[in-house]
């Protein structure tokens, strides 16, 4: 006999970070779990002219853009070597604290506004089509009068197309200034959101149309699932409203004038994003009463049944309970006929008691 496969186990909403428990601020801990693979570190160096794209071995050589004519996008593809992390934290004169927001993977969206740069935390999703499933990553930017540094723990992103811009000279991205380069980021980060909406909206339509159908535990589960992905969703989109209004009043220099405009078009994108999520957990909300309805009118209707069933046979239960005491003095018990009417009786109530309720409507 074939054991039943257990259905699988429900996300945590919540895991709490032992690594971090006990250690002093701004020592660089990674909290993720992505170890697998080499830090792969790439450049991008352009102007409206020219551009460079390398991949670097050693990290040093990467120094070399922080004083420099053009805009530099250094990206550091994995988190899991502390040394190597620290080693740019060092060399680009980054805060100890910033870099241990970096290596936590779990972090809240924000942006920081230092002296010199501009410190923003956001959270990618992506749609993974095998698992049907929401997969979030944390993407960190800092930026400067002069380069973008992005830190990515896992492979593979949003910003394909940002690359294509830069190597066909495609829009204003050469020709703008490093802010252009971190709103065309966060553009794309924000951009993504919406194909993820889409995808989830699909699933809200799949499970709604399975409750319609056939409701039961496996479309509960579902239902509790997606709630639970809206949940994580709605944490990583959220917050976003505020960093992009926050970049956009910073008056920290590094937004130029020219740039502002576009981080409002970001804004109202994020806006937009928002809505369509509360909009899906009205949604969910009304799948959830619905499901708990159709369950509880089909007991209704099983329970009509049975008390249809048994409200039918109570009289000829009664009828059979009389002629069934055995009594010796029983004057029908003489009938010649006695059996043949009792049944007459008996199949005249059930009739009578049907079309009564049919006349009701009951049935």
């Amino acid at each position: 006999m074939k054991k039943k496969k257990k259905p699988p186990r429900m996300p945590h909403l919540y895991r709490a970070n032992a690594k971090k428990k006990h250690q002093l601020p701004g020592s660089l801990i990674y909290t993720g779990t992505s170890t697998e693979r080499p830090v792969l570190v790439t450049i991008f160096d352009y102007n409206d002219a020219d551009y460079k794209e390398k991949q670097i071995d050693k990290i040093e050589d990467c120094f070399a853009y922080d004083n420099h004519n053009t805009v530099s996008w250094i990206n550091i593809d994995g988190l899991w070597d502390t040394d190597l992390i620290g080693k740019v934290g060092q060399g680009f004169n980054i805060h100890p604290l910033t870099m241990e927001d970096i290596l936590s993977t779990s972090q809240r969206p924000k942006y920081e506004v230092a002296e010199n740069c501009i410190f923003v935390v956001l959270r990618m999703l992506t749609f993974n089509d095998e698992t049907g499933s929401v997969e979030s990553e944390q993407v960190s930017f800092i930026l400067t009068s002069n380069y973008v540094l992005s830190f990515q723990e896992n492979t593979g992103d949003v910003f394909d197309h940002v690359r294509n811009r830069i190597r066909t000279a495609k829009g204003k991205i050469r020709k703008m200034g490093p802010d252009y380069l971190l709103y065309s980021l966060i553009d794309s980060i924000v951009d993504n959101y919406f194909v993820v909406l889409e995808k989830l909206s699909e699933k809200i339509e799949s499970v709604e149309e399975a409750l319609l159908n056939d409701p039961n535990e496996q479309c509960l589960r579902q239902l509790h699932l997606l709630h639970r992905e809206l949940i994580s969703v709605r944490k990583s989109v959220w917050p976003l409203r505020e960093l992009v209004n926050g970049l956009v009043h910073s008056e920290s220099g590094l937004i130029t004038d020219s740039t502002e405009r576009y981080f409002k078009d970001v804004y109202d994108h994020s806006i937009q994003v928002i809505d369509t999520i509360e909009s899906f957990r009205d949604v969910m909300s009304g799948l959830k009463d619905m499901y708990m309805s159709v369950v509880s009118n089909r007991m209704n209707a099983v329970m009509k049944v049975l008390t249809i069933i048994a409200t039918i046979f109570i009289p000829l239960t009664f009828i059979v309970g009389v002629y069934g005491m055995n009594f010796k003095y029983m004057p029908e018990l003489d009938y010649k006929w006695g059996y043949a009417s009792v049944w007459g009786v008996m199949i005249l109530t059930f009739i009578g008691m049907l079309f009564y309720f049919k006349h009701k409507r009951w049935f």
